[in-house]
């Protein structure tokens, strides 16, 4: 049987990848299915897959540093999101401990259309290197997003995050296809006494 985690994946493994920006896929580790809490992350492998998916690779590193890192990384990117949804966010030492840790360079290469691009590569040790980008995609979204379009899915038994690029800005759903068509159902239910 299929879950809802898997529909969310399109059968892929791993967090839903629905929120339109790393720092809100980061919060989508943690979800919700069908009721109970769901950590994508259980080890440092499913990190390291989370963030290949990102296309964020480096070399060996100590997997359950990684897990443990990487798991404190994403409570306090909850906690710094959800002030900044709330307006006040107070103490950013935390992400800029992470912040700090990712030393990278600048590099040029082709893309998969041979055309030159920019990239950074990190440069440090491998946790810093791992986890630098997506403590940038955090620090980017606190600094410079626009949180009228940061939201979370409005289904009631969805706890996923989102930013909203819809050029009308009324996205509602996590996913249409998933949550969308859930609430849907169930109007249509209500409506129909069943």
């Amino acid at each position: 049987m299929m879950t809802t985690a898997d529909r969310m994946n399109d059968g892929a493994t791993g967090a839903p990848m629905v929120g339109d920006h790393l720092a809100l896929d980061l919060l989508n580790t943690e979800a919700r299915n069908d009721g109970a809490a769901v950590d994508y992350w259980n080890s440092g492998d499913d990190v390291l897959a989370w963030l290949a998916r990102h296309g964020i690779e480096a070399g060996a590193v100590d997997r359950d540093a990684l897990l443990a890192r990487a798991r404190a990384l994403r409570t306090l990117a909850r906690r710094l999101i959800g002030q900044r949804k709330d307006g006040v966010v107070d103490d950013i030492d935390g992400l800029n401990e992470y912040l700090h840790a990712y030393v990278s360079a600048p590099h040029l290469q082709r893309d998969g259309e041979g055309n030159l691009v920019l990239t950074r590569t990190g440069r440090g040790a491998a946790l810093g290197a791992l986890l630098g980008p997506v403590a940038e995609a955090v620090a980017e979204l606190l600094a410079a997003g626009d949180f009228a379009l940061v939201r979370q899915c409005e289904h009631p038994d969805c706890v996923l995050w989102f930013y909203d690029r819809t050029k009308a800005h009324k996205r509602r759903w996590c996913s249409m296809a998933l949550c969308g068509n859930r609430y849907k159902a169930a109007q249509f239910r209500k409506r129909s006494g069943g």
